[in-house]
């Protein structure tokens, strides 16, 4: 059963509009409290008279309160705190001397008070208004470091997609070369069948990796399809030299992984293990669904203890190419600590391990 879910706007996504709810509903609350309180200690009804005036002063000198309070919440600490220290006091002056004239106006029936005597509520008024105000502050704190964190996750979010778009990006520039010279020297020669099929997939790969989103995800047969259109062009080049195996688990055909994860790792066995050997080399590639993980190898036939490759946070990575250290930089970027990448070199050829969990566009439905 599909569910509908409604997006909630947060309450102080508009400012003005939490302000003015937050400070009608406080002081009808106020108004509430008191007015029940005085006909609940037989009073009378008269009371309410005036607890509604003595309300409506307080909410009038928050409302010029709040105005000056705008001001200087962006002054340095000192003037902000001694202004709204001075401010409160001024404003519960006001709030007992006409909370005091009120009482005595419209329900006590002894003589109205004089001088000092209008400050006798000063001490209620002042902690009521310096609540109203800590209040006011903390609000506006909250808001801010809201307003900050929300920058920096934004921050945060176009750093990483600037990161796997360079690291995306970086294809070796050795087989751009060496690919536009193997098309020159096939024209060159007049075989043009051989030459436009080889730019024919040049340029499809290419459109590949500039139209995907460096941080989107595809599956693991669309990311197989892609290398072997890469592997294609490379087998042009080697032809007999290039043997390459792959082994895919259907299970595991529809898992979801990052876009051109693998050919990087390819072309580091293309350089360091086919290049160098004149009966060139096997690469294999491997992926297995193991329970809720995703089990990925890459091996070749070539010369384990390559050259220019030492040892970095427990796997080698080359001192000279970027792939491996990409690949690596690229799974941290989008699995955290949820994954594992490790390479192991020996006599018989270099193998790179991946394992990451198994993500789906059905398992996210």
């Amino acid at each position: 059963m599909a569910r509908t879910l409604l997006k909630q706007t947060p309450f102080f996504d508009d400012k003005n509009r939490a302000f003015w709810t937050l400070q009608s509903a406080g002081w009808a609350g106020y108004f509430v409290l008191r007015a029940l309180g005085g006909v609940a200690n037989g009073v009378g009804w008269l009371f309410v008279v005036p607890t509604a005036l003595t309300t409506a002063t307080g909410y009038s000198l928050t409302l010029l309160m709040s105005a000056a309070y705008r001001r200087l919440f962006h002054m340095r600490p000192l003037a902000t705190w001694g202004g709204s220290i001075l401010i409160v006091g001024i404003a519960s002056v006001v709030f007992s001397s006409i909370e005091t004239w009120a009482h005595h106006t419209f329900y006590s029936v002894g003589p109205m008070p004089e001088g000092i005597q209008y400050l006798s509520a000063i001490l209620l008024d002042f902690a009521l208004l310096a609540a109203w105000s800590a209040l006011y502050y903390g609000i506006n704190f909250y808001i801010l470091v809201e307003q900050q964190r929300d920058q920096l996750l934004r921050l945060e979010s176009q750093a990483s997609s600037a990161q796997l778009a360079m690291l995306r990006y970086q294809l070796n520039p050795h087989f751009l070369f060496n690919t536009l010279n193997s098309i020159s020297t096939l024209v060159l020669l007049k075989q043009t069948e051989r030459a436009n099929a080889m730019l024919s997939r040049l340029s499809s790969f290419l459109r590949y990796t500039l139209v995907s989103e460096p941080e989107g995800e595809v599956t693991v047969a669309q990311e197989i399809e892609t290398l072997k259109l890469y592997l294609d062009i490379e087998k042009m080049r080697f032809e007999e030299r290039l043997r390459t195996k792959f082994d895919i688990d259907p299970a595991a055909a529809q898992a979801n992984i990052p876009s051109l994860l693998l050919q990087p790792l390819v072309e580091n066995s293309i350089k360091y293990a086919v290049t160098p050997k004149e009966e060139g080399a096997d690469i294999a590639v491997g992926v297995r669904r193991l329970g809720n993980r995703v089990h990925i190898t890459v091996s070749d036939s070539g010369p384990g203890t390559q050259a220019g490759l030492h040892e970095s946070g427990g796997g080698i990575i080359s001192s000279t190419g970027v792939g491996l250290v990409n690949t690596r930089d690229r799974l941290a970027q989008a699995y955290g600590a949820d994954h594992r990448f490790e390479t192991e070199a020996g006599p018989d050829g270099f193998t790179v391990t991946i394992e990451i969990p198994y993500q789906s566009n059905t398992t996210r439905a």
